[in-house]
């Protein structure tokens, strides 16, 4: 086989790159040092560690000023007034959320600023070195011994900043501002149905690198075909004609390549006829190699086709039906944000104990654990930004806000062959802003991966007692999918399964929300609110419901564990907490879950 340069590939691959260029993937494969554990804390309401009482940032006065608390400044004597000092401070975990770390931060929405001391070595004119973060919730600033470093936006995607010129040679000094304070323009924007969480939510490393190294890679099946693989390299630091090799060992393969004037070198060729395709039923993964001069870089890889076919949805061409629940990113026994690897594995187990093949993760990027431990259990994904309910969809910068954060998540899921669906929305309201705002997000989406398929979870309206789906943004889907709550939110269970429904695509429909809150352990008829009972019947009905709405080929109810939400609020039932999980905050099974997976039993038999 013949690898060739796929000039028409790179020119796809183009824009992607060009939008990550910045950030490194693959992180857990790289030298590297862990800066998690103990970090210092300073909760700063009045933002006094940046801006004097004027309100004038100190980074805008000429020198400074030691009282900035990016500064880390200890007095240097005992007539020097200083009136913070990290090292007296208490510690947080990092990574993790400060609201469930210290009851006093529970509801804390603001400013607190984390800082680390570290060790570094001795420079070398040989190495490169980087600071990693796996995500900040929502806006970070960072220091590294009093340099600014940067700023990123967004609460769920990684960022990172090359630190090689200002590390120093013994002790080093990190300073994090963290905000997250909620925003009108913001993504996700003032009001949602989750728990604002604030912190350094997960990893942060030291990344050591050569001069030229491995920025980043990705390797899959090409859009079509169930044989040929295309893909890329991308070097940092790399003068053209730099060669790389890119190999899959356990299927014989090794191609060599030269980069160009961007550091871009093109893959395309034939798989030999021993591939095995990834799916749930065999999720195989392969170790995709790619070597240079300097360095070695590995990930294990699926390949699989996805792709859609009237109102089919097909896996390597095979018609599914996407068994799925929704997960947020939350550990219900511990309660807090979820970030281990620990975590991924409760969530996903529950998943497949329930006889799920896929899983939404709402509504924001989930960490990297669940989608590395999906690849390996052969679990489907549904991946989406928090582009949820009243967006400011006339703001460019908001615009912009999601661009980057679509771009993030899908630069750094790329390479998982579980990710079959990106979406963009949740639960926005049709209008010609929010129509242009969404639809230049499916664009760049699709400027990004043609590979995986698009969707959004969209709303319904009703004529004439018919539920009709009809957003004009589903013509631009490969996947029509919405969120429908009769029996909760409106409408009668006793006759659900006789509502009429039209959609009106002939494309593939997902149920990407259904359900109603139940308190584990309350107990009643099937015609009292927030009883388990009333939930199972809910489950039921809708069930028999959904099988009559047509293409329908699969569903994601809401949602897998009661999660915090402080829109909840009623005494002695909700206590803070959404109830529509199948397993409690105790992590207790409701009666539901079994009802769901008695359902979930028959549709495998239907689609082996």
């Amino acid at each position: 086989m013949r690898m060739r340069w796929a000039l028409g590939l790179w020119l796809a691959l183009w824009p992607w790159l060009v939008s990550a260029q910045a950030l490194l993937t693959h992180v857990d494969q790289r030298q590297s040092t862990s800066l998690d554990g103990d970090w210092h804390a300073i909760v700063d309401p009045y933002e006094t560690g940046y801006y004097n009482y004027r309100r004038q940032p100190y980074d805008a006065q000429p020198g400074g000023s030691t009282a900035a608390f990016y500064q880390d400044h200890h007095a240097q004597d005992k007539q020097e007034l200083v009136e913070y000092d990290f090292s007296a401070s208490p510690t947080l975990k990092v990574p993790g959320d400060w609201n469930t770390q210290s009851e006093r931060l529970f509801y804390y929405e603001g400013t607190l600023w984390l800082q680390r001391r570290f060790e570094a070595q001795a420079a070398d004119t040989q190495r490169r070195r980087f600071l990693h973060f796996g995500a900040v919730n929502h806006r970070a600033d960072v220091w590294l011994n009093g340099h600014k470093l940067g700023t990123h936006v967004g609460g769920f995607t990684p960022f990172n900043f090359e630190v090689t010129a200002l590390l120093r040679l013994g002790t080093n000094s990190l300073v994090v501002k963290v905000d997250n304070t909620r925003h009108a323009d913001a993504v996700p924007t003032l009001s949602t149905d989750w728990w604002n969480y604030g912190g350094i939510t997960r990893e942060v490393r030291l990344i050591d690198e050569p001069q030229v190294f491995v920025q980043d890679f990705a390797l899959q099946l090409k859009k079509g075909s169930l044989r040929t693989l295309a893909g890329f390299v991308q070097l940092s630091g790399a003068r053209p004609g730099e060669a790389v090799t890119l190999q899959v060992a356990e299927l014989g393969l090794s191609r060599s390549a030269v980069v160009n004037d961007a550091g871009l070198a093109a893959f395309e060729f034939e798989a030999p006829t021993t591939l095995q395709r990834w799916s749930p039923r065999s999720p195989r993964l392969y170790e995709v190699t790619v070597t240079t001069a300097h360095q070695s870089l590995r990930d294990r890889v699926g390949f699989r086709s996805i792709e859609v076919r009237g109102g089919e949805i097909l896996l390597n061409g095979e018609p599914q039906y996407l068994r799925g629940i929704s997960i947020h990113e939350e550990n219900p026994r511990r309660g807090g944000r979820a970030h281990s690897a620990a975590d991924a594995a409760q969530a996903l187990g529950w998943a497949l104990e329930l006889g799920c093949n896929f899983v939404r993760l709402a509504h924001y990027p989930h960490n990297e654990h669940m989608l590395r431990l999906a690849d390996q259990l052969g679990l489907m994904v549904w991946e989406e930004i928090p582009v949820y309910w009243t967006i400011a969809f006339d703001n460019p910068a908001t615009l912009a806000n999601a661009r980057q954060q679509l771009s993030e998540m899908m630069v750094r899921d790329r390479n998982r062959a579980s990710v079959v669906i990106w979406s963009v929305a949740n639960e926005t309201p049709p209008g010609a802003s929010r129509n242009a705002f969404l639809g230049e997000l499916v664009r760049h989406a699709r400027s990004l991966d043609d590979t995986r398929l698009l969707s959004a979870a969209l709303e319904t309206h009703d004529e004439q007692g018919v539920t009709v789906v009809d957003d004009s943004l589903g013509a631009q889907l490969d996947v029509v999918a919405f969120n429908q709550y009769r029996g909760w939110y409106g409408g009668s269970l006793h006759d659900a399964p006789q509502a009429r429904w039209a959609v009106r695509y002939d494309k593939p429909v997902i149920i990407s929300e259904f359900g109603g809150d139940a308190l584990q352990g309350l107990h009643g008829s099937r015609d009292e609110r927030w009883t388990e009972e009333y939930q199972e019947y809910l489950y039921q009905q809708n069930l028999r419901m959904i099988e009559r709405i047509p293409n329908v080929r699969g569903m994601s109810p809401w949602i897998l564990a009661d999660f915090r939400s402080p829109r909840r609020v009623l005494p002695g039932i909700q206590d803070g907490y959404n109830r529509k999980g199948l397993i409690s905050s105790q992590g207790l099974k409701k009666q539901a879950f079994f009802t769901l997976r008695e359902f979930y039993r028959g549709k495998q038999a239907q689609y082996r």
